[in-house]
């Protein structure tokens, strides 16, 4: 590659901010440290250059120099990351996403994340127009086994958790819908992992069914439920697509990234 400059007068500031980036993103490119000769190369950089960025960019840590010649990534980008991931929010994160899909389908739609043996509404998407009740406020509480969203908790579970879940709970149902047997909550799960979303039949409340998708962090963990509640002869199997597409949004906020 053809170097762009010799070891010449400092470079203006936006152009050295430019380079300290692209130097950023060919030592991400590895986990093993490179030598200077590389990163020079790659980079399009003089030696000499390089060199003296990756040594300002070390005293700040945010590149490391396990031995003499050779760099990688430093702890401070680490901690810097750390720093932003802690601030990202499930709730801050959905409140836009929820609210267009809402103004899409004029139906109810909901964000829960589990707490144990339930789930907790967090946010809700609403307006009168939808024509049915707000079935569980902010701050409601569900079992599992009768939501969509608590169908997915369960579904990443392990078959010996959902056991003990049922165990513990009895599996007690709601409505002449509900799903009371281990046997028929198994088979929902089984179609939850199968195809990436859960659904309630009027499981919860008679008249009311939803369906929902996971949101998943950076980790690829489930870490919430988006939803979409609607009267049981209005669910609408074309509002799917929308609904997958807002849960992937949200969890890309979140850092998740697809395979």
């Amino acid at each position: 590659m053809k170097k762009t400059d010799g070891a010449a007068p400092p470079t203006p500031t936006i152009q050295v901010i430019e380079r300290m980036f692209a130097l950023i993103d060919v030592l991400a490119s590895r986990e093993e440290p490179m030598p200077l000769k590389e990163i020079s190369e790659r980079t399009g950089l003089h030696p000499s250059t390089t060199h003296r960025i990756l040594n300002d960019l070390a005293i700040g840590r945010f590149v490391d120099r396990p031995e003499a010649g050779s760099y990688r990534l430093g702890m401070r980008l680490l901690e810097l990351g750390n720093l932003v991931k802690g601030r990202l929010s499930v709730r801050d994160a959905a409140l836009m996403p929820m609210r267009e899909l809402h103004k899409q389908i004029q139906q109810p739609v909901n964000l829960s994340m589990r707490q144990g043996d339930e789930i907790v509404y967090i946010e809700r998407a609403y307006s009168e127009r939808s024509g049915m009740q707000v079935v569980r406020a902010i701050g409601g509480r569900a079992p599992l086994h009768l939501t969509s969203t608590g169908k997915l908790f369960l579904a990443a579970d392990d078959p010996q958790r959902v056991r003990a879940y049922a165990t513990r709970t009895g599996l007690a149902g709601h409505t002449r819908n509900s799903i009371t047997q281990l046997q028929a909550l198994e088979r929902e799960l089984s179609k939850a992992r199968q195809y990436g979303i859960a659904r309630d039949n009027e499981e919860l409340e008679l008249g009311v069914r939803c369906m929902a998708a996971g949101i998943y962090d950076d980790q690829k963990r489930l870490v919430a439920g988006l939803s979409i509640s609607a009267p049981a002869d209005r669910l609408d199997e074309g509002w799917l697509p929308k609904l997958q597409s807002t849960a992937q949004d949200i969890s890309a906020a979140l850092g998740h990234h697809i395979d």
